[in-house]
């Protein structure tokens, strides 16, 4: 893979004032970028949330069959707000700087299954670095069935993709607890993006998340619940359709927009700056939804996640304001997109036109209002 560089020179004076004053809201308020008591709370709560209804499924013995599938339909949503809201800010590095607290915060990951290094690598080093770039950003990355770019090819089935797209974004945790990891590491083995020592030990990590989970999830229900087996792995696969479409709308409404650039490259310097190629390529969703703030872990703030990585979300709100006053003052775009629900119809007019013409053009519009 292409290891692309950014142009240090182009748009040089907005990222340098955009880091100071983003440096210097912290500094001035005495505030440390990392998680603050709030954020431990919501950890907690939604850890526990996720924790206290895997409980009620095993021990409170109830035997309607609609009520079960409710509960494993909320251990779905549990899996999803640890993964938006605890886990990101987790391996991100933007939870704590101390090593015992952040070991501490992955236990709730192992509980949904989730293998570190893996991610980092796929979400921390590939999306983050090279947004929307085709054969960089795997988050992009052609999946035949679906087309994500107008770079990709484009087949007869294709115009179909916005109907049966959101089945096969449900079985993101399917395959993501099946084969994904196994595959990736892999494919990171070969590219050189993970070491012979390092790729051995996440092998094994990997075969003990899936244990654990399987065990917690699979095993332990069929062995305690007075349900058929059969019933049972349907309520196994609620939970993981559950967390699969949940998670995909959430991270494909901020990136395969009809508002964000995509592109290919072909040589290895990118004539653009990386801050404004993430404004370019990300947009917000309902920024002055609280809930959705507050569960999505802030993630409808994605263009600050994405310029600030290292920053605990908590603090996304607060310093959009000075990353959309400052991207206006220099003239860069800012996308940013009412509500949620504006965000995935979005999404899907942009699958719809990926389906039926070849060349899409990203909007790209200026939003400042």
């Amino acid at each position: 893979m292409v290891r692309y560089r950014f142009s240090k020179e182009i748009n040089k004076e907005f990222s340098k004032t955009l880091r100071s004053r983003v440096n210097g809201y912290f500094k001035d308020n005495g505030i440390n970028p990392r998680a603050n008591q709030k954020m431990v709370l919501k950890s907690l709560l939604i850890t526990g949330f996720y924790l206290g209804v895997y409980a009620i499924v095993l021990f409170s013995g109830i035997t309607n069959i609609y009520a079960m599938f409710g509960l494993w339909f909320l251990l779905g949503v549990g899996q999803t707000f640890i993964g938006t809201a605890v886990m990101h800010d987790v391996l991100h590095g933007s939870f704590s700087k101390n090593k015992l607290v952040n070991t501490l915060m992955e236990l709730p990951i192992i509980a949904i299954g989730v293998e570190p290094t893996i991610w980092k690598i796929q979400h921390n080093v590939l999306h983050h670095t090279y947004t929307n770039i085709e054969h960089a950003d795997e988050d992009i990355a052609s999946r035949y069935v679906l087309r994500m770019t107008e770079n990709q090819p484009r087949k007869w089935f294709h115009k179909y993709q916005q109907y049966y797209a959101t089945f096969l974004y449900s079985l993101l945790t399917i395959i993501w607890m099946t084969a994904k990891d196994f595959i990736k590491l892999n494919t990171y083995y070969k590219e050189n993006l993970i070491t012979p020592k390092k790729a051995a030990f996440t092998f094994l990590n990997i075969i003990f998340r899936r244990v654990v989970f399987y065990t917690m999830f699979l095993v332990i229900p069929l062995y305690t619940l007075d349900f058929t087996p059969f019933q049972i792995v349907m309520m196994f696969l609620t939970m993981l359709l559950t967390s699969g479409l949940a998670l995909s709308i959430i991270f494909q409404t901020a990136h395969v927009l009809q508002e964000c650039v995509t592109m290919e490259q072909n040589e290895e310097l990118i004539e653009e700056n990386w801050y404004v190629h993430q404004l370019m390529t990300t947009s917000n969703y309902a920024p002055k939804s609280k809930w959705i703030t507050y569960f999505f872990g802030c993630l409808n703030f994605q263009v600050e996640h994405h310029l600030f990585p290292n920053i605990s979300h908590v603090y996304y709100p607060e310093i959009s304001k000075i990353v959309k006053a400052t991207a206006k003052e220099y003239g860069i775009p800012y996308n940013s997109i009412d509500t949620f629900g504006g965000a995935i119809k979005s999404h899907y007019g942009m699958l719809k036109q990926l389906g039926q013409h070849d060349n899409v053009v990203a909007t790209s519009t200026f939003m400042y209002a």
